[in-house]
């Protein structure tokens, strides 16, 4: 299925000690590299993780993009560079065996950037707040009106060459990160897909969508963000 491909996989972690080790122990074998960053938790993450086989980078500042580029420097830094990235969550909400579904386009039909579509695919009943429903709504509406962008999803199950990845010179570094990458993406008139995956209630708490201020705030930075790039 690789053809060659080095892969790698990033995952972002924040008090995910209950999660982490199941999200690592169904990603495919044919997977290359794991890296979990450790993003300034404080319970066993990091343990977990290298328990399960994952190298462990950490991240001492909260957030979501932080995280995320720190995971890049890491592969940035590596010996071997991977052909491929992908990203998932460590709360065990996206099903890690259907990495395969993302990875196959980039392979296959020589796409740049795949999103994991939460709106295309089965969701288990409560999996996604009505504030992250509508949230999503909102922001795909935006985008495609600002920018002419066709999205059903800011999902953070996705995959992406890891030069059209680098060239997109990312720098958020919490809540916008998702929606930059997508902004991004389509300026640079990369060859952009979604596919159906499926999604299930979370382990644990939601930092974000679990609190009326997180959800404030990672609404308010998505529009921020979305409107920065105009």
């Amino acid at each position: 299925m690789k053809e060659g491909k080095k892969i790698g996989v990033i995952i972002p972690a924040f008090n995910e000690e209950n999660s982490v080790g199941n999200v690592i122990n169904e990603v495919p074998k044919w997977v290359d590299i794991i890296v979990v960053v450790n993003n300034n938790s404080t319970d066993e993450t990091e343990v977990n993780a290298k328990k399960a086989g994952a190298i462990v980078v950490d991240e001492p500042i909260n957030g979501y993009g932080r995280a995320c580029l720190k995971g890049i420097e890491f592969f940035k830094n590596h010996i071997e560079k991977p052909d491929i990235i992908v990203f998932i969550d460590a709360d065990y909400s996206d099903y890690p065996q259907e990495m395969e579904l993302l990875v196959n386009p980039i392979i296959n039909d020589d796409i740049d950037l795949v999103i994991g579509s939460r709106a295309l695919g089965k969701r288990e009943k409560g999996s996604m707040t009505f504030p992250q429903i509508f949230g999503n709504w909102l922001a795909t509406s935006l985008l495609r009106l600002i920018y002419g962008i066709k999205y059903t999803d800011l999902g953070p199950f996705r995959a992406i060459q890891f030069e059209k990845l680098l060239a997109l010179n990312m720098v958020d570094k919490t809540y916008g990160w998702t929606v930059e990458m997508q902004l991004k993406a389509a300026k640079h008139k990369m060859k952009i897909t979604e596919v159906p995956v499926n999604y299930r209630k979370r382990i644990g708490f939601s930092k974000i969508s679990g609190t009326i201020k997180g959800t404030i705030l990672a609404g308010y930075k998505i529009i921020i963000t979305i409107f920065k790039y105009i």
